[in-house]
């Protein structure tokens, strides 16, 4: 399969809000129309779902609307507290560790803060579908899965979310999952059908939580590795805000993101025709280094940059509507290690450490540090 890659950020918001771009396969891309597509595709669960993540137009419209009925402003602030004490529960169990040990600050901090967070936005409080959960997520990041992981995830996915549907039906509380089913059983022609309810919740579930844990790894990451950065945030030159927007746009949390489809042929100013029904692939960590917008330096950490601008979230209809959230975790989770932890240093050279093994997820596969 042959996708076009872009990566300069102003081409990118151009065709992020191009309504002759689309992101629903079922409509605009022949390969998945003609059936060229096997189910043991390793991006297969980015384009099969039916949610707003994959829709187009007026049918994304409709999904947003109701969407955002249930994931409200509100219920992402009254996780807040909660999420104060996550941190402050995990940071006492890495306080556990003994002087001179070496802790994984991904698998201790990074991973653990965004997985609870999701499973209690969601409601999810039956240990055996978390740690199911878990793994389902780790899998649809892992691009270069077998044909056997890919098919058995997916299968795996919906029977995770269909029990927590199950669930919530009998026992609904105020959490995100009640919420779409209510907005499901509305008597009305534009209602969620039972298979959107579901593709909408594993949306959530993957765009929830593995961006949060990139964002907060690479975040970790830059700091350690640019200890003059950090000094700025000490010495109040820079904000915890400033650092997250620097990641965001030096380490977008998710590398590439599959797919979009030309609806109809493409002239881009340099010359170059996308042809109706070729795929596009969103470059957001290239964009985020687009020399044009950040000059030469434009792959330095930088967080008294005056320019953060990015497209880690996306941009126009599809800006991820979870973003808020993250940002609300990272501002929690970065102080509160850095504070709690001053001596905070690497465990490991830079160049030993090891990327995840994916092209979409953009993080390492450990963060190995000592505390002190």
């Amino acid at each position: 399969m042959v996708a076009w890659a872009v990566s300069r950020q102003e081409l990118l918001k151009q065709l992020l809000t191009d309504p002759r771009v689309s992101k629903d396969p079922r409509q605009h891309w022949p390969a998945w129309i003609n059936g060229e597509i096997s189910p043991e595709w390793p991006l297969i669960t980015w384009v099969a779902v039916e949610n707003m993540f994959t829709a187009y137009g007026a049918d994304h419209r409709r999904l947003r609307t109701l969407v955002s009925k249930a994931f409200t402003a509100r219920r992402s602030a009254a996780l807040r507290p909660r999420i104060e004490q996550i941190c402050a529960d995990l940071l006492d169990r890495l306080a556990a560790t003994a002087p001179g040990e070496t802790v994984d600050l991904r698998e201790g901090y990074a991973y653990p803060l965004p997985i609870q967070v999701i499973s209690e936005l969601f409601g999810l409080d039956d240990e055996g579908l978390r740690e199911r959960m878990r793994r389902v997520v780790d899998s649809i990041f892992h691009t270069s899965a077998e044909p056997e992981e890919v098919t058995a995830t997916f299968t795996e996915m919906y029977a995770v979310l269909e029990a927590l549907v199950a669930i919530k039906r009998e026992k609904p509380g105020d959490d995100l999952t009640s919420g779409l089913i209510a907005v499901r059983e509305e008597e009305s022609d534009s209602r969620l059908s039972e298979k959107e309810l579901v593709d909408t919740l594993a949306l959530m579930l993957s765009a929830g939580h593995e961006t949060t844990v990139n964002l907060l790894d690479n975040a970790i990451h830059a700091l350690l590795t640019h200890p003059e950065q950090l000094e700025h945030v000490r010495a109040g030159r820079a904000s915890w805000d400033d650092v997250i927007e620097e990641t965001l746009r030096h380490s977008a949390p998710v590398a590439n993101l599959p797919l979009r489809y030309a609806v109809e042929d493409i002239e881009l100013d340099s010359g170059v025709v996308l042809r109706k029904g070729d795929a596009i692939l969103a470059a957001y960590a290239a964009a985020g280094r687009d020399p044009q917008v950040h000059g030469e330096g434009a792959d330095r950490f930088d967080v008294t940059r005056a320019v953060k601008t990015h497209l880690a979230f996306g941009h126009g209809v599809h800006l991820c509507v979870g973003a808020p959230l993250a940002r609300m975790e990272a501002a929690i989770a970065l102080p509160a290690l850095f504070e709690r932890f001053p001596g905070l240093a690497l465990a490991v050279r830079q160049d030993e450490l090891e990327p995840v093994e994916s092209f979409i997820s953009h993080g390492h596969r450990a963060l190995p540090a000592r505390l002190s």
